[in-house]
């Protein structure tokens, strides 16, 4: 069946159609990860988001459950060259395109994914269609397009309730084991407890400090900082999420409270936003983010350079900080945007990459160590 792309600026793309027949909505972005794409599709941060995969194959190794990074996809669609109909992979229980029918996603095949990125690099990330219809009025759709916006995602897609995770109980995947990103030094089984405010959080967030011995409970976004302070965590951990920090305004109110305490935290991609919202900083949307397992990005106390995985399409924006809240720690080697902060005074550290990374590289999983230490000297 074919399918169509339409954008924004009014280009059309021919295809086939993939995944699910209903029409879609949404933020076009690419990514350039060469794998991960169930990841991709399974992770939070993407909901309100059709996604492009820049690599022209996609699908090769099938659909591995336990590598999911959330219950189920949060991608409003998906954009490939080629998608693989016959996977090979040991591990694999499904392929690509009956994951898309299952869970409902609208897709496209077939089309110049190399074409459709140079668009969205020179004009930025715009929304677009996919259809089967092929009557569409060209018009009409623009119009619909320019008045489409994502709202309110981060309560979307955070947890409903509280829930804890016990070190004792975890038991890696196949796949963790084979990358477990552990340092040579023990950890004991329970030996912190961690509250993960969940604005979206990948699962191998939880993963990380499960793996070294904490104990994890996992808050609803607007929960308030007193209910977690009450509970007298060791640390505090602010997870990824999608969609415009500057939206979540009840959010950094609580996030406000935290930086109070003298609890440690460390903050993951949105949630290194909102801690600099909180402290006075500002954000502003990159012309089409950072999406991909392969960005540079360098600490400044080292001088080394670590390979990052990354998803987003807001940063903070450089000098909106007062010197004497935070320092710089980490920027991107490519564009030199701000890749983290180091907060004066206080044992918080935030970064906009992905130390978690799962697919992608594991350089800075070291973070997660940092964490561990910050909390056995508090």
């Amino acid at each position: 069946m074919k399918a169509y792309l339409i954008l924004e600026d009014g280009n059309v793309f021919t295809g086939t159609s993939i995944g699910s027949t209903r029409d879609m909505i949404s933020e076009i972005v690419f990514n350039t990860s060469m794998t991960g794409y169930l990841e991709v599709l399974t992770d939070p941060s993407y909901a309100g988001q059709a996604v492009v995969m820049t690599y022209p194959l996609i699908g090769n190794y099938g659909i591995c459950y336990e590598d999911m990074e959330s219950k189920k996809p949060w991608v409003d669609g998906y954009i490939v060259r080629e998608i693989a109909r016959r996977p090979s992979n040991f591990r694999s229980e499904d392929t690509l395109a009956d994951f898309l029918i299952k869970k409902d996603i609208p897709g496209i095949a077939g089309i110049d994914t190399r074409a459709l990125t140079k668009i969205l690099r020179e004009k930025g990330t715009m929304n677009g269609m996919i259809t089967t219809n092929s009557n569409f009025a060209l018009e009409e759709v623009i119009q619909k397009l320019k008045g489409h916006k994502t709202e309110k995602v981060v309560e979307k897609v955070t947890c409903k309730e509280k829930k804890t995770f016990l070190a004792k109980e975890f038991v890696p995947t196949d796949a963790q084991k084979a990358r477990s990103g552990l340092k040579t030094r023990p950890y004991k089984t329970g030996n912190f407890k961690v509250a993960l405010l969940d604005y979206g959080s990948k699962d191998n967030i939880t993963d990380c400090l499960l793996k070294r011995g904490c104990d994890v409970t996992v808050y609803p976004a607007l929960t308030k900082a007193d209910e977690i302070l009450k509970e007298n965590p060791d640390g505090i951990m602010l997870s990824n999420g999608p969609g415009d920090p500057k939206e979540c305004i009840e959010i950094i109110e609580e996030i406000k409270k935290l930086y109070q305490s003298n609890t440690p935290i460390f903050a993951i991609c949105l949630g290194h936003q909102l801690m600099a919202l909180a402290n006075g900083g500002d954000t502003k949307k990159l012309k089409y983010g950072h999406r991909g397992a392969n960005h540079p990005v360098k600490d400044l106390k080292t001088g080394r350079v670590y390979i990052s995985s990354q998803n987003h399409g807001y940063v903070v924006e450089d000098g909106t900080m007062k010197a004497d809240v935070a320092e710089k720690s980490f920027i991107n080697a490519n564009d030199g945007t701000i890749e983290g902060y180091r907060y004066l005074g206080k044992n918080i550290f935030t970064v906009q990459f992905h130390p978690e990374a799962c697919a992608g590289p594991q350089d800075s999983e070291f973070l997660f160590d940092e964490f561990i230490e910050m909390m056995e000297v508090q």
